[in-house]
């Protein structure tokens, strides 16, 4: 095996899978539950949970539509249920990017025991990092399958006493293509979550403070709803955001990734934006190797034998190799970029957004440049950069940071940030 191809699969492994792996010290105590505790193995796509009425019944953002118990696990082998806490799979009313209503699904999870801290318990809006395009990457599933690689950060968050709401965001585990990296989608998805949680009728999360939570695609997510949350959801008591390793322009992304080992990335971004403008017209643009690429790709997750696999193959391939003219240099493609280009509003809550110097998927200029518009703009902004990390340890090392800074944000502790630093 050559050097590259090695140094490709390591970071392929270490992205998608070490994650969890590494974050080990985070983990609590699993429950020495019963092995045969009921655990839904079906698949989001076979799952009829999943579908939602047709036409969906009328109401606001972030309604439920319909919950069930779950079980959430960190354990792949016995998936005994996670020590005290409770857990529902929702199907919400949420909106797509351009305001039209849809049905996404998450998961609200609980702490059994009673809050102890100040005021009421803190609720955890948690946008997830990349998982894929298929619907059996969805958290709501991967979190009761004990498969899901922040599954212990999220255990981390419980372990504190705070609720936990995990969106799926559109199309991930709902029928329809994912909307792969369209921000304004992605971050309703994540305030509408917050209100479902909020709104289930025994998870007594009513009035609770908000922390919007997310890295990499959920950097994403995060940082659109926090730019939103103001206008949007005001009645959302957002108290604190943490925004990490965030693809703020897609536009400086797909520049980065063309020719490099993760041009597949590229790729799933154009799915996800075709899904969300239908008028884009992917396929207009494909050769017969984009349409059998697109082929494997529409249903890949990442943390699967087809995920680093599909990286691997596409490695170090450049968007013309699968084109007959290049999408993103037409005004349709770029209005819509831009259009879902993070840093045009201020956020109001505090923001921690950090970023590995040395990322080899999201550029460090363009994370720079966000926060310096945020900053310009009046935001309150705490910037903070990792010399020695890359994209998979710059996750691991923001984890105790954003931990810390939304832990102070609750406990009404005020946030000075580095704006004129």
């Amino acid at each position: 095996m050559s050097i590259t191809v090695r140094l490709v699969l390591r970071t392929v492994v270490a992205s998608c899978i070490g994650i969890a792996m590494t974050a080990a010290a985070l983990q609590g105590p699993a429950a020495a539950a019963p092995q045969n505790t009921p655990q839904n193995a079906t698949t989001p796509a076979e799952d009829p949970f999943y579908k939602p009425p047709s036409p969906l019944p009328d109401g606001r953002p972030g309604d439920v539509v319909r919950s069930r118990p779950a079980a959430f696990t960190v354990d792949p082998i016995g998936r005994s249920p996670y020590e005290g806490v409770k857990s529902w799979q929702v199907l919400y009313r949420s909106e797509t990017a351009e305001g039209q209503p849809n049905a996404v699904s998450g998961m609200v999870l609980v702490p059994a025991k009673a809050w102890t801290g100040q005021g009421k318990r803190p609720l955890l809006s948690y946008g997830v990092g990349t998982r894929g395009l298929g619907d059996a990457c969805a958290p709501s599933y991967t979190l009761t399958q004990g498969i899901d690689y922040e599954e212990l950060f999220i255990a981390d968050a419980l372990s504190r006493g705070w609720a936990v709401a995990v969106t799926d965001m559109e199309g991930l585990g709902t029928p329809g293509q994912h909307t792969y990296e369209v921000g304004g989608s992605q971050g309703k998805a994540l305030l509408n979550v917050a209100r479902a949680a909020q709104r289930l009728p025994d998870a007594g999360l009513g009035g609770s403070p908000i922390g919007l939570w997310g890295y990499s695609q959920g950097g994403t997510t995060a940082g659109w709803a926090a730019q939103l949350a103001k206008t949007y959801a005001p009645e959302l008591a957002v108290k604190g955001v943490f925004a990490g390793g965030v693809p703020a322009d897609l536009r400086a992304v797909a520049k980065g990734l063309d020719g490099s080992p993760f041009v597949a990335l590229m790729f799933m971004a154009a799915v996800g934006y075709d899904a969300a403008y239908p008028e884009l017209d992917l396929d207009k643009y494909l050769n017969d190797n984009g349409r059998e690429l697109l082929d494997k790709t529409k249903d890949m997750c990442l943390v699967s034998f087809d995920g680093p696999a599909t990286v691997l193959q596409t490695a170090f391939k450049h968007i013309g190799d699968y084109t007959t003219s290049d999408p993103m240099a037409t005004p349709q493609w770029q209005r819509r970029l831009d259009a879902n280009k993070l840093g045009s509003t201020a956020p109001s809550a505090p923001v921690l957004q950090t970023q590995a110097v040395y990322d080899e998927i999201i550029p460090f200029e363009q994370a720079d440049t966000l926060h310096k518009a945020w900053c310009a703009k009046g935001a309150n902004v705490t910037w903070k950069t990792y010399t020695f990390a890359e994209h998979a340890t710059g996750m691991l090392w923001s984890e105790p940071d954003a931990m810390t800074f939304l832990a102070d944000r609750f406990a009404g502790r005020p946030a000075t940030g580095n704006c004129a630093a």
